[in-house]
């Protein structure tokens, strides 16, 4: 570490500030002051990280001249420490802490400038990897251990600093927001206090999850004291809407009693304001009177008068309603229900009619209440506005062995609010079936509605949303979700998966409920705004005041129907504008109108994907056995040798494919052009393989939990890495720089550095895989649902920007080259594996998927969008 002294550099950029000052009215603490004793800055590298393998950083470390070194200072550590630190940036921390502990706004302060770490490259040609994504925007205690274990002491070697972390303050901005905020959180006795710029509370990395954490806290508030800055006009891309994220956090920092200032600045994503405010937020951190920012919520009673189609009209022919005997399920046994079926006057029996849904039935139907919806349908049929509907009224589940408490439905939470398919095919298996044998009701799932206020909302949401082949339109009013069981993830998951064809209506106020489990008006918002971004036709009416009730949705019901049920198929405008330039959304991917078109039927088993320089595919059937090409020009089939393998790739110049043949303990390799087959390496249990570009294979052998290498010239066998659960598909970036391993048995996506001769480093989880719910699984109030704990990861593909297509058992996973979710798209066939994925033909912009019996393609737009 040496020493570089700022004076000289201040000095020269004091005139710059100082003459701009003069036309924008710099705030003086930003300036350089005459008089100002100035601190100093020493500059080092860390590169020792055990916790982060491989990576080295930058730092610097700002020391005040008013420090003493028998007096403990008080500390401030910034992430992405560079802009910070940088005496011509936004922020100018060392000129601000200049003048601030020199007119004793604040104590001795000393700080700490790191910048995220980047694994160098190694392999020729490869290209150097930002880390930056995996340490920021990650939930847990890596980073924070990262810290406080290796950095700084390394960092304040010789210099006094508080242990009391009243004294320690954590900062940073954008990924480096949320960085901070999850380093107090984590080990609040290192950090008691969180300086967060336009923080990155949405789901990089599953940051969305805070607002939820920190309102379990409400009985016992982690001694943290919170800064959140952000601007009205931040971000809103894949990864979600910035402004209503550090909002919704806010609230529930308010609600849980932290400590906590929220300014909303102008401006979008840059350090700018954020820098214009710095001395305010400096010394409200540190100043022990600082009072919280207060977000009110108003709740209103306004008037209520029905909407006039809620109203009987004379003339109007009325629609019949049927009581239906008590429901006992069997999908959720033990429970019985009372439902009921409403008839349209205009039903006739040979002409199918649609359907909707409603759940707590039995107050959604009732005609002097607020929904009153057999009036409104009657008038609605009746004017044309809505086809002929059967409208079925389920209540919620009631335990049999429980006694029955008017309006109570003891099973309503774990039905309606839990996610995951059980309550749609509770619909679908149970009650529709009988609805269906003595109505006439459309297969069409353009037909078929589900609607619902508050849990009844979400509910129907995840109706739709798990079965989307049945329901096709949502009504949602004050919708719940939030936290009562995980249904906070849902703006996080429409944001990175493909979009469904659901038409969706919602309604909500900020009067509407803010309790242990969420704010209902962010989350709704959270909610549209997600929507929207993705291209789903939403409409979300809001109002001011209300409260948790049926006032405005019930209002504002026979509208919502009229636009739920119209004739009109809009195209939706997209917006990316909000996503950077490395934001690789599924909307720039995909292409409107082009879906999965089968391309290989009634095979024995589709394995062992892999393409050539010219696009052409290859694949294995494994039981026929055989391996085939097919042409990228006209799609001509060739076998080219009757083997059974389970990986397949070419050698650098495609003079060899090489395959594993697990089965037999050895991997061979094949001439394309001849077909001749020999062995490579023996006494092996090979899954998928790379090849590296200076020629080594890569296998994994998932048995024995370990990565190995062979020399092809040689025959030479040793494991390079030991030690995920599952290892299964394999792959290398574009540059050969990077291995990517998939583990079919854990919750992650592995990457390591590739140095020459195929040696692997810097091994770290850096792809968090989504999971799927195990539906076997005990669903707990206030709690994420249960997720299956292995995502049965597999074979995986490369595009030519350098995306990550990984298999599993939800469909095709998709992350950007630096590990963080871009998106998944769904299995096309529910009941058949998904084992491999290829990028093939023309340009390589076709995704080829080998799905059991079966390989699908689909094409994509696989360069970045210009700008």
């Amino acid at each position: 570490m040496y020493r570089l002294e700022r004076s000289f550099l201040l000095i020269c950029t004091a005139l710059v500030w100082f003459s701009a000052g003069a036309v924008a009215q710099e705030n003086p603490d930003r300036v350089v002051q005459e008089g100002v004793p100035q601190g100093t800055v020493t500059v080092g590298q860390f590169s020792d990280s055990e916790i982060f393998p491989g990576t080295q950083r930058d730092y610097s470390v700002y020391v005040p001249a008013q420090y003493k070194a028998d007096q403990p200072a008080r500390l401030m550590v910034f992430m992405d420490g560079r802009g910070y630190a940088n005496p011509q940036g936004a922020f100018r921390v060392p000129v601000v802490l200049d003048n601030l502990i020199h007119r004793q706004a604040i104590p001795v302060t000393i700080a700490v400038f790191v910048n995220p770490g980047t694994i160098p490259a190694t392999a020729k040609g490869a290209q150097s990897r930002s880390n930056r994504s995996f340490e920021y925007d990650s939930l847990g205690d890596r980073y924070a251990n990262f810290l406080v274990d290796e950095f700084l002491p390394v960092a304040l070697k010789g210099l006094n600093v508080s242990a009391d972390p009243a004294d320690r303050a954590v900062c940073g901005i954008s990924s480096g927001g949320i960085c901070a905020f999850t380093a107090a959180w984590e080990k609040p006795e290192q950090f008691g206090k969180v300086l967060s710029h336009i923080g990155s509370y949405t789901n990089i990395r599953g940051g969305w999850a805070y607002p939820g954490l920190v309102r379990k806290t409400k009985e016992d508030p982690k001694a943290i004291k919170v800064y959140l800055q952000d601007g009205r006009d931040d971000l809103n891309n894949l990864h979600g809407d910035w402004p209503l994220g550090n909002q919704d956090l806010a609230a529930a920092l308010q609600y849980a009693g932290y400590t906590y200032k929220l300014v909303m600045t102008d401006g979008g994503h840059s350090s700018k304001w954020g820098g214009e405010v710095l001395p305010e937020a400096i010394q409200w951190l540190w100043d022990d009177k600082a009072e919280s920012t207060d977000l009110p919520s108003e709740q209103t009673r306004p008037a209520w008068e029905p909407h006039p189609d809620a109203v009987r009209q004379e003339q109007t022919p009325e629609g019949s309603v049927q009581i239906m005997e008590p429901w006992e399920s069997t999908i959720f046994p033990g429970t019985t229900r009372d439902w009921s079926v409403y008839v349209p006057a205009q039903y006739k029996p040979e002409q199918p009619a649609a359907l909707m849904v409603f759940q707590d039935g039995e107050r959604m139907r009732d005609v002097n209440g607020r929904w009153r919806i057999p009036i409104v349908f009657d008038n609605l049929i009746a004017r044309g506005d809505m086809p002929p509907t059967i409208a079925v009224f389920i209540n919620p589940g009631h335990e049999k062995s429980k006694p029955r408490q008017k309006g109570r439905h003891s099973n309503r939470s774990l039905e309606y609010d839990s996610l995951g398919d059980r309550y749609a095919r509770f619909l679908l298996e149970e009650i529709i079936p009988e609805v269906q044998k003595r109505y006439n009701i459309s297969d069409d799932p353009d037909m078929h509605a589900i609607g619902g206020s508050s849990s009844g909302a979400i509910c129907a949401f995840t109706a739709a949303w798990e079965r989307t082949g049945f329901f096709r339109k949502v009504y949602s009013s004050v919708g719940s979700f939030t936290n009562l069981r995980g249904g906070n993830v849902y703006p996080a998951l429409v944001r990175k998966s493909e979009p469904k064809p659901i038409r969706v209506y919602m309604a909500d106020t900020s009067g509407d409920v803010d309790n242990a489990f969420g704010s209902w008006p962010w989350s709704n918002q959270r909610m549209a705004s997600a929507l929207k971004y993705m291209g789903y036709d939403v409409r979300f009416d809001w109002a001011e005041g209300y409260a948790h009730n049926a006032d405005f949705g019930g209002g504002r019901f026979p509208e919502a129907m009229k636009w739920l049920w119209r004739k009109e198929t809009p195209t939706p405008t997209l917006d990316t504008r909000g996503d950077l330039g490395g934001d690789l959304t599924l909307l720039n991917l995909l292409i409107r109108g082009e879906t999965w078109e089968l391309v290989a039927d009634d095979l024995g088993f589709a394995d062992a994907l892999c393409a050539d320089k010219a696009g052409n595919l290859y694949f294995c059937d494994m039981k026929a056995p055989a391996i085939i090409r097919i042409d990228a020009a006209d799609g001509t089939r060739t076998e080219l040798a009757k083997e059974s393998v389970s990986g397949l790739e070419f050698s650098p110049d495609e003079a060899l494919l090489y395959g594993c043949q697990g089965a037999q303990n050895r991997v061979i390799s094949i001439n394309p052009s001849s077909g001749e087959v020999k062995t490579v390496a023996k006494g092996v249990k090979p899954n998928d393989l790379a090849v590296t570009r200076d020629g080594f294979l890569l296998i994994t052998e998932t048995g024995a939990h370990q990565v190995t290498r062979i020399n092809p010239r040689t025959g030479e066998v040793a494991p390079v890495d030991i030690g995920i659960a599952r290892p299964n598909g394999i792959a290398l970036s574009n540059d050969g720089g990077t291995l990517a391993v998939s583990d079919s048995g854990g919750a992650h996506t592995w990457t390591f550095r590739v140095n020459e001769g195929g040696v692997l480093d810097a091994k770290m989880p850096t792809m968090p895989m989504r999971l799927p719910i195990d539906q076997k699984g005990e669903f707990r109030f206030h709690e994420a649902p249960p997720y299956v704990a292995a995502s049965r990861g597999d074979g995986m593909a490369v595009d030519k920007i350098g995306r990550f297509y990984v298999t599993s058992a939800l469909g095709v996973q998709i992350f950007d080259p630096t590990g963080r979710p871009c998106g998944v798209l769904p299995k096309v066939d529910e009941d058949q594996p998904l084992t491999t994925c290829m990028l093939a033909g023309k340009d390589h912009s076709t995704l080829y998927i080998a799905h059991g019996k079966r390989i699908y393609r689909r094409k994509l737009t696989v360069e970045k969008p210009k700008r």
